[in-house]
């Protein structure tokens, strides 16, 4: 049984073989985003951080759906007519999770879609570093169809993985695309058979997990950081990640490296890792 076993009421966590599997828990709802959802994946994400047993973190969904955006019911309709700094306390809930904690996560993390992924879903996958889809996955950005723009930092999400011209036609239509043509935009680093798709995660974790973690934390976080900088200051802000990263990595990966590349001729950087202790 599971360490994490019934803790939570919407998301159940499992912890093996270096991975944590993070699984969002309403199927009857397709996994929509509720306050006490986004309240639990807050808790989850933060113990899951410093759970040693959890390396690589893999975010999914019960049954048919990955997820289908917000709880319009729970999240909307029950909180109108209620105080201002409720509805304040849940968008601050709902960011908290679905990008401030996923986006730089200590911890590599990839979003396995099985199914529905609507509306609100963008803002947690394009969170996650990486990201497969089962081939038939359903994706959609469906507020237009009922009278809003996308909200919180969905067209922030998309207009950051996917073209201009694709980004802007699902948002003012409302019509749905496939996991494969996900893949073909970018919103999703590739799509397989859905029989296929967890073997497919566990095989890029398993990739990640071979990976010096206090590297592979820096290259990340260096990655997302500079994309927001200008070239010089990315330069600056690159050379002090490295520097951090040298300093912090209790394995000294980097002379390791370099020794059985330089002196032992036992690797070829450009097709292997080091090897380590």
């Amino acid at each position: 049984m599971s360490k994490y076993e019934g803790r939570w009421q919407t998301v159940k966590v499992d912890v093996d073989g270096g991975i944590g599997w993070i699984t969002l828990n309403r199927p009857e709802k397709r996994n929509a985003m509720s306050p006490t959802l986004n309240r639990e994946m807050i808790a989850v994400l933060e113990m899951l951080e410093l759970d040693d047993d959890a390396q690589v973190v893999v975010l999914t969904g019960a049954g048919e759906s990955w997820s289908a955006g917000m709880d319009l019911k729970e999240y909307f309709r029950e909180t109108d007519g209620k105080p201002e700094i409720m509805q304040e306390r849940m968008r601050r809930d709902c960011s908290q999770w679905q990008w401030k904690l996923l986006r730089m996560y200590s911890k590599a993390t990839i979003a396995m879609v099985n199914g529905w992924c609507f509306g609100g879903a963008f803002s947690p996958l394009v969170a996650c570093d990486l990201a497969i889809a089962a081939d038939d996955a359903v994706f959609g950005l469906s507020e237009v169809n009922w009278g809003i723009p996308p909200g919180n930092l969905v067209s922030k999400a998309v207009a950051d993985t996917m073209g201009h011209r694709q980004a802007l036609h699902y948002i003012m239509t409302g019509d749905t695309f496939t996991g494969k043509e996900a893949a073909a935009m970018g919103l999703v680093n590739k799509s397989v058979p859905k029989a296929e798709l967890r073997d497919a995660v566990i095989a890029l974790a398993a990739k990640l997990l071979e990976k010096n973690p206090v590297v592979l934390r820096h290259a990340k976080i260096g990655f997302k950081r500079c994309r927001e900088l200008t070239w010089e200051q990315g330069e600056d802000y690159l050379y002090a990640k490295t520097d951090q990263s040298n300093y912090r990595d209790p394995e000294k990966g980097r002379k390791e490296g370099l020794k059985q590349f330089l002196d032992d001729k036992t690797i070829k950087p450009g097709l292997q890792s080091y090897k380590r202790a």
